[in-house]
């Protein structure tokens, strides 16, 4: 999502130097070769506690146009995996309403570093593809950042995204002693607090252009607590501390170390709503649905069963390493191994995981916008 990067890069292969700008570092993509869709289990569950609202809102859309394709937007896919469920939801629900002769079209967008091999795979050769049991249904991706147009406007039917707007298009100051914009205070907190309020009127402005006149936009984010918490900052202040212990054990260098920070910034409702206000609308989109769900812990309930704590551990950090681990090792200076960088993190993680068992929650919200006719 930012300017600072050339070239693709996917996951943790080396295909072009980066540009790392001080006051506008880059923005990693997830980790590719499928790891992503192995370990974003949290993302999923987030995803199929919005399944209902999601049938819902493409029941809502009023169908026009007859001869035209229905075009669904995936704004953020990542390798896929997460999307096949929602996308195929909608993709169903469509065609109750639709003959089968009508083409669907499903535009997956997300950045040019983004492993858009892996993602093909899912679609290809998953069975549970979306594609797989439904004629006239085409997929195809966008590489580019969605802070910026990526399709005709008034084209889009159903939009969809899923822990995807909650990155920031640049990061705009560095974090004394952590890499969690959440971890910040005072100036640098309010630095970033700024950056996603104008990120979020700038992912809605796009939007509002790019759905057609009654269209429905769906988006998963996570929620925070009354206390301003994620209910992952313990899992994020255990990384921290292996980032420390890596700097003493000359893994990492103190300049490196400094220049890590993860561009995600979670808004509370407040701050989601707020462009909605006090019109009631923002350009021509309007709030249909707000919804809050808390997530249950999968891995801790099955840890429960098993009380395998190396298990636990496990998941916990590949979680971490496939959705972060990318983005903290574009401060590495110039010809060092991102991959050692990985493998030493997620080892330092996994071994003070396992002496941490202890559940972790979050809040998603689900948010369900109406283009005005």
């Amino acid at each position: 999502m930012s300017e600072s990067i050339t070239g693709i890069r996917t996951g943790f292969e080396e295909k072009t130097n980066v540009v790392f700008d001080l006051h506008q570092p880059p923005v990693g993509a997830m980790e590719g070769n499928g790891s992503y869709n192995r370990s974003a289990k949290i993302q999923e569950g987030g995803v199929a506690a919005s399944l209902p609202l999601l049938k819902e809102a493409v029941e809502n859309i009023t169908l026009v146009d007859a001869d035209a394709p229905i075009v669904i937007a995936d704004y953020g896919s990542s390798e896929g995996e997460n999307s096949l469920a929602p996308i195929g939801l909608a993709i169903s629900t469509f065609r109750h309403r639709a003959v089968s002769s009508r083409p669907i079209v499903v535009y997956h967008v997300d950045l040019p570093i983004n492993d858009f091999n892996s993602l093909f795979r899912v679609l290809s050769r998953d069975l549970r593809g979306y594609g797989q049991n439904e004629p006239n249904v085409f997929s195809a991706a966008v590489g580019q950042s969605f802070y910026e147009a990526v399709l005709p406007p008034d084209s889009v039917d159903f939009a969809w995204s899923s822990f995807a707007a909650l990155w920031l298009s640049r990061i705009p100051a560095l974090i004394p002693g952590h890499f969690l914009p959440l971890r910040a205070a005072g100036s640098v907190r309010a630095a970033f607090e700024r950056q996603a309020a104008a990120d979020w009127e700038e992912f809605l402005r796009y939007r509002s252009v790019e759905l057609r006149p009654g269209g429905r936009m769906m988006l998963v984010l996570p929620g925070l607590d009354p206390d301003g918490s994620v209910g992952l900052e313990p899992l994020f202040d255990i990384a921290n501390d292996v980032l420390a212990d890596m700097v003493k054990q000359e893994c990492l260098t103190s300049a490196e170390r400094d220049q890590m920070v993860i561009a995600s910034y979670p808004r509370r409702k407040v701050e989601l709503l707020a462009p909605f206000h006090p019109e009631g609308h923002f350009h021509s989109l309007t709030v249909e649905v707000y919804h809050e769900t808390k997530l249950p812990d999968a891995a801790w309930l099955e840890f429960e069963k098993h009380q395998n704590p190396n298990e636990l551990a496990s998941g916990r950090t590949h979680f971490f390493r496939s959705a972060f681990a990318p983005t903290l090792a574009l401060a590495l200076q110039p010809g060092r191994d991102r991959q050692a960088f990985a493998a030493a993190l997620e080892d330092g993680l996994t071994r003070r995981l396992v002496a941490w068992p202890e559940p972790l929650h979050m809040t998603v919200q689900s948010l369900v916008l109406c283009k005005r006719c």
